[in-house]
């Protein structure tokens, strides 16, 4: 049996969304005001659901007095059996999205995403590496509609890249690829390998929610912006001036390079958009840290340096370590077919999250 927490703090919250949006200068921050709508909103349909969850115990108390009485007639009985069976299934199901539902809302589901993908441990391998899973996000963000930007790369001889950070734009971008933060390791026969022996590499993944710069104020005097000739493998995609661009935060030691572009420009507002959003990332981190105590269930911590996947190719096999999931479809995957893994794992991270909520609230009588 599932007990729903206590839905006093959710109406309480409902109250206090309402007197915000009766202020005189409510609009005056449209993107403030959308997202106290949309909160306003989810809180309206919890409550309904709720209303409905109440009402099916109700029902299903009466049934069960129905089944209980001896003397009540026997064809009825058989009647309100069954209806006793839909209003129990039925309120599982209620239950289930209530739930979902008293699930604190990240801020940062909605927004855009910035990656970044850097070869580890494997020397040319794991550039390759950086390149295929490079061009496995592409091919998905490609099948989801979402707009993908190159912000950065660095070529490596091999074909790949030693580095690569590129932004994807669209709906819920966040929400879908948040999880996808660690070590990614792969186990391949190199094409360089003689002997056909087995080698395993490392990349890791970053993601980023993509900020805005109302979200993160960078005063002039805490950065250190210095340009330089971009450098590359030769040909005519080098550039002949001093475009190249790198941006020093004092405050944090962040430093920021950007060279796609012929544009001194467009570079620097590319490397700001790229520093911005590890700045946001890292005052998350932050607040997140401060409840530690509550991330046991957590799917994955979004740390870098904590081994996620396993891509073995000669098995055809990836294995998410963090769920336990394994699928025997890499050439699939890694052609951007990312629904079934992405899936189980926002759906590992929900229930991981309902664990938690349970655990922390009391609930409703």
């Amino acid at each position: 049996m599932v007990n729903i927490p206590d839905i006093g703090p959710f109406r309480r919250r409902h109250e206090l969304l309402e007197q915000t949006m009766a202020g005189v200068n409510f609009f005056s921050d449209q993107r403030q005001a959308a997202q106290v709508s949309q909160e306003h909103q989810k809180l309206s349909l919890l409550f309904e659901k709720y209303e409905r969850y109440v009402s099916l115990k109700e029902n299903i108390q009466e049934y069960q007095n129905l089944l209980d009485d001896p003397e009540e007639d026997a064809e009825l009985k058989v009647l309100a059996k069954e209806e006793w069976a839909r209003a129990e299934e039925h309120k599982t199901q209620l239950e289930q999205s209530i739930l979902l539902d008293m699930i604190p809302q990240e801020a940062s589901d909605s927004r855009h995403t910035i990656m970044e993908i850097r070869a580890g441990t494997g020397g040319d391998e794991a550039s390759l590496f950086v390149g295929d899973l490079f061009r496995m996000y592409a091919r998905y963000a490609e099948r989801r509609g979402w707009e993908l930007e190159v912000l950065s790369s660095s070529p490596s001889e091999c074909g790949g890249f030693k580095e690569i950070i590129f932004s994807i734009r669209g709906e819920a971008v966040y929400r879908y690829l948040k999880l996808e933060s660690g070590v990614h390791r792969v186990q391949r026969i190199p094409t360089t390998e003689a002997n056909g022996r087995i080698h395993t590499s490392a990349a890791t993944v970053a993601v980023l929610p993509e900020a805005e710069e109302v979200d993160v104020q960078i005063a002039p005097e805490d950065i250190e912006i210095s340009v330089c000739r971009a450098s590359g493998p030769g040909g005519q995609g080098v550039n002949t001036t001093d475009s190249a661009v790198q941006i020093l935060h004092r405050p944090t030691g962040m430093i920021v390079y950007c060279a796609d572009e012929r544009s001194q420009q467009k570079n620097r507002v590319k490397a700001m958009m790229v520093l911005r959003s590890r700045l946001l990332q890292k005052k998350e981190e932050e607040e997140r840290a401060q409840y530690a105590a509550v991330r046991k269930h957590q799917v994955g911590s979004g740390d870098r340096s904590e081994r996620i996947r396993t891509y073995n190719f000669p098995q055809n096999r990836l294995t998410d370590h963090r769920i336990g999931l394994t699928l025997y479809s890499l050439p699939q995957i890694m052609d951007g077919d990312l629904e079934a893994l992405l899936d189980a794992l926002l759906l590992a991270d929900q229930e991981a999250k309902i664990r938690t909520l349970m655990e922390e609230t009391v609930p409703s009588s």
